[in-house]
């Protein structure tokens, strides 16, 4: 049996080639692989060179494209003239091909690294000799995995791999191989063509779930390759608490896109992805003490989400509520160990705020993908346009500012409440807007006289502001644009409304 070799990570190869060697199998080997089982291992290695009979060339970027190395491979063992062809030529069969590829993630992951050293860094003969052994692998064995070594040296030891064995090292092989070129497609094509013709992305396996949505459902988390800066969810530490969930998942994200939003400190508590409480203050406590506020029941069982570090004096305010998460940049230490005496308390820590780039987003549907850029559009309330006869105060204008931030962040139709900062109540998802105005006004009780009101697509009835002005709302922003806007203006000054058109909508499917 002959084993090639040709690996760029040499975790355990020496070890892993000393378990082929003493089940005799012949090693073949290329440059730095070579040196270190022959010198490091004190193995014997031959060389692709003295294989191949000729030199590696271009310094390194030709050594195993050979057909002594390509016929050795992709000769087929049940085809007696493919074998024929083998010995007059006087070539042997590889049975067996270790390799991994040059580094092009982490290079391209190097803050403005060269083109010359990224090229450099684009494998050729790796992902071929891969897809050759990968092609052939009824009869020829394939690793790409160091975590493979162990099993593969075991199997060879004991005579041999079975037909799915060879399959499923065959199948992880081309997957490896697919990501690696995604990854060279997608540095190429750069972020200015961001709806291609053809499209792949690459993704890698961070964790298997308990359960999907349900109980009866599967689930795993994915990191995106490479993730973008470090952000989001596959990135956070956890730091306390019961393994998570695919809906703590969620919601965690949820939270962790609304208050990094704000550049104000700021406090969100989710539920079922929607914000049911949101506000911000100079003092991280008060932030989350109105957050709570804006819906305590709803509360119960949710996510929280800080944009600051957690102190003790918010862990405090926190006191006996049960919630699922706790995500946030840091915790000081008295706050870590308080919130860690909550054994079901998961704890997140995510460095790193979402890029502030555009990135893509995707949904998936039956048979398809959609894709679009993410809504990270940078507005100036100060060029809303009033189209009321009252003009809105100073105050009420930053509350609309808030508001607005705050709607983009809720299932549509969505409607939010807002007053000094907080959320007042909101309603979501509901079919028509109305029913989200009458939820919202519901939700915030008295507290919604005197609230201010943000609704993200327009009012196609004046019966949405009518019920606005009967709960005593003095301001609204909304984008306009409804061929009903004339009727909306109106029932706003019947009721004294001032009212601003943003002219941008915030739908959130």
């Amino acid at each position: 049996m002959k084993a090639l070799i040709s690996v760029y990570d040499k975790t355990g190869v020496v070890a892993f080639a000393r378990q082929l060697h003493q089940a005799g199998v012949h090693l073949v080997s290329t440059g730095g692989t070579h040196k270190a089982l022959s010198e490091e291992g004190a193995l014997p290695v031959q060389q692709v060179s003295d294989l191949t009979g000729f030199p590696e060339i271009l310094e390194g970027r030709v050594k195993t494209l050979h057909p002594r190395i390509y016929g050795g491979i992709l000769a087929r063992r049940d085809k007696p003239e493919q074998l024929a062809e083998l010995s007059q030529h006087a070539l042997e069969p590889i049975d067996l091909v270790v390799v991994n590829l040059y580094p092009f993630e982490e290079t391209i992951r190097r803050p403005q690294v060269a083109l010359e050293d990224v090229l450099e860094n684009i494998d050729i003969g790796g992902p071929a000799m891969v897809r050759a052994a990968a092609k052939n692998f009824p009869h020829v064995v394939v690793v790409v995995d160091p975590q493979d070594y162990s099993w593969v040296a075991e199997k060879v030891a004991k005579g041999g791999f079975t037909l799915e064995e060879r399959r499923r090292l065959a199948w992880k092989a081309f997957q490896h191989t697919a990501l690696y070129d995604t990854l060279i497609a997608s540095y190429l094509r750069g972020a200015e063509e961001a709806f291609p013709q053809e499209l792949t992305l690459a993704y890698r396996l961070r964790v298997s779930l308990r359960y999907g949505e349900n109980p009866h459902q599967t689930a795993a988390l994915y990191t995106q390759v490479p993730l973008p800066f470090g952000y989001g969810m596959p990135s956070a530490a956890q730091l306390g608490g019961r393994e998570l969930s695919f809906n703590n998942l969620l919601d965690a994200d949820a939270a962790w896109r609304v208050v990094n939003d704000f550049k104000e400190p700021t406090v969100a508590v989710i539920k079922h992805n929607n914000p049911c409480g949101l506000a911000t203050d100079t003092d991280m406590a008060e932030a989350y003490r109105k957050a709570f506020a804006g819906d305590p029941i709803s509360a119960y069982g949710g996510i929280v989400g800080f944009n600051r570090p957690v102190t003790a004096e918010a862990v405090e305010a926190i006191g006996a509520t049960f919630y699922e998460v706790v995500v946030a940049p840091a915790y000081t230490p008295t706050a870590l160990d308080a919130l860690r005496k909550k054994r079901n308390l998961r704890l997140l820590q995510v460095t790193d705020r979402p890029r502030s780039q555009s990135p893509m987003e995707h949904r998936e549907i039956a048979g398809g993908l959609l894709r679009q850029t993410a809504d990270v559009l940078q507005e100036d309330s100060r060029q809303w346009k009033v189209v009321t006869q009252r003009q809105p105060t100073d105050q009420e204008r930053d509350d609309l500012a808030f508001a607005w931030k705050a709607v983009k962040h809720v299932k549509s139709n969505a409607i939010v409440l807002v007053k000094d900062k907080a959320m007042m109540g909101m309603g979501a998802g509901q079919p028509n807007r109305v029913t989200s105005v009458r939820l919202a006004v519901e939700a915030a009780g008295e507290r919604a006289r005197g609230s201010l009101l943000a609704s993200d697509a327009f009012f196609p009835f004046g019966d949405g502001v009518e019920e606005a002005g009967k709960a005593g709302i003095t301001a609204i922003a909304q984008p306009g644009g409804s061929i009903r806007d004339q009727e909306c203006i109106e029932a706003a000054d019947r009721w004294g409304i001032a009212m601003l058109f943003t002219d941008v909508r915030h739908f959130r499917h």
